[in-house]
């Protein structure tokens, strides 16, 4: 096998529990145990499960309602059941009703792992980390920010709670999100993406909780919501500071009671799904003053992630560089383009007021203009400042001695520290670290 197998076993029998444990472990198995199926119900939604064995006779839920409830959760979960002889015909009605196998009491562990291998090689896993993380274009790079968001976000991906994804425009959030829902229990439900940015107020209500046929004037027939076009999986709200007062009341009702009427309609109808929702907006201080409701902004921020500016994660700017040109020449059948060290000392020089769009779009115009196949800095027509540097600089000398030369102005101005020259130049610590050994600058020169 060329990744971990992960099973749940369930039995209301601890020493049957152990010998499945000890005889799938063997076998190459990553196992997960629960003594009923409530238990089980729970572990589903904090672990990655590929295959669940479970007995099928148990006190408080049965193997029977145990898989009706799994289907709700991991649809595509295979199950396989373990029977005593006098409950064969229950572990037949349970391969009626989408059970995968079921094996009779005592059973040989070498036929259990058979079947469970078997079932591997005939059903598709669950991407990889890496190729979720590829697909949505994410370079996590170095920094320690960036690190510590990836750590958050997977914790919090296997909760229910909903999330508020904080940052300024172009780092991406909305990549996040969808990480978010794509790490969590409902990866295989619908994932439903609003834009309350662009989207009118009057067309939002309309978008959100759908309409009925004959409602106002253009309903010529009944519209599903997105947020029942979400139900069981995950509604992103994007920009939802843009939000009017009334449909932040409608929100937060929704939130509450987990209930929506559509325009028009009578009755309510109940709806699960998860909210994540993104801003590049103050939401706290425009609750404070009134702009937006308070109360919904504590729904909304059940837990925060907050994405940094790529300012402050300078040092993860090359790796992230190589990968959107090489993402371009791929997706365009062209040619693998050089981007030289030149070219990437000097990205790591500038401000990023756009963040990793503005990055992005500036090596696709790289791309466009370079010659003999390599990347120069005046290729990517940019309109951004360096790094603030400190006064006193030659505007004639070259981008490294220029960069040199502001370093040491900050390590003199902060008698060799380098955790307060970088905040003074605004890069990182591990970039100050890269840029002194670079340069052969030893920060203890600058002491006194």
């Amino acid at each position: 096998m060329s990744k971990a197998i992960h099973v749940l076993i369930v039995d209301d029998d601890p020493s049957i529990l152990e010998v499945l444990e000890a005889r799938l472990m063997a076998a190459g198995f990553s196992i997960v145990k629960a003594a009923s199926g409530p238990e089980a119900l729970e572990l589903m939604e904090k672990h990655q499960i590929d295959v669940l064995v479970s007995d099928i006779k148990m006190p408080k839920m049965s193997g029977l309602e145990l898989l009706d409830k799994t289907r709700t959760i991991l649809p595509q979960l295979p199950v396989i059941f373990l029977t005593a002889y006098g409950t064969i015909p229950d572990a037949v009605e349970a391969v009626k009703a989408g059970a995968v196998d079921y094996l009779t009491k005592p059973f040989d562990g070498k036929t259990l792992v058979r079947k469970i291998e078997d079932i591997v090689d005939t059903i598709p896993l669950q991407p990889s980390d890496a190729a979720l993380e590829d697909e949505e274009g994410i370079v996590w790079g170095q920094s320690a920010a960036m690190r510590g968001l990836k750590e958050m976000l997977q914790k919090v991906a296997a909760s229910n709670a909903n999330v508020l994804i904080l940052g300024e425009s172009g780092v991406g959030k909305e990549c996040i999100a969808k990480l978010v829902h794509l790490y969590s229990p409902r990866k295989d439900k619908p994932y439903m993406v609003v834009d309350c940015g662009s989207t009118p107020p009057g067309i939002l209500e309309s978008e959100l909780f759908g309409h009925v046929k004959g409602s106002f004037t253009h309903a010529i027939q009944d519209k599903k919501g997105l947020i029942e076009a979400a139900h069981g999986g995950t509604l992103f709200l994007d920009e939802v500071g843009n939000i009017s007062q009334e449909m932040q009341s409608r929100l937060l009702r929704f939130l509450e009671e987990r209930t929506i009427r559509q325009v028009g309609a009578i009755k309510e109808k109940t709806v699960d799904c998860r909210v994540i929702s993104a801003t590049n907006a103050d939401l706290k201080a425009d609750a404070e003053e009134g702009k937006f409701r308070l109360d919904l902004y504590y729904r909304l921020k059940v837990v925060t992630l907050v994405v940094p500016p790529l300012r402050d994660r300078r040092e993860d700017i090359p790796e992230l560089a190589q990968y959107l040109v090489d993402s371009y020449t791929k997706a365009n059948n062209m040619p693998q383009l050089e981007l030289p060290q030149k070219t990437l000392d000097w990205l790591q020089t500038l401000s990023w007021p756009g963040n990793v769009r503005e990055l992005k779009n500036a090596l696709e115009t790289g791309i466009i203009l370079c010659k003999d196949n390599r990347i120069l800095p005046e290729n990517l027509q940019l309109d951004n400042e360096p790094i603030p540097m400190v006064a006193g600089t030659d505007p004639n000398f070259s981008i490294e001695q220029s960069e040199k030369e502001a370093i040491i102005r900050a390590l003199k101005q902060t008698k060799g520290v380098k955790k307060d020259a970088a905040e003074l130049l605004g890069i990182s610590r591990r970039a100050i670290q890269y840029k002194s050994k670079k340069y052969d600058l030893d920060a203890s020169k600058f002491k006194d």
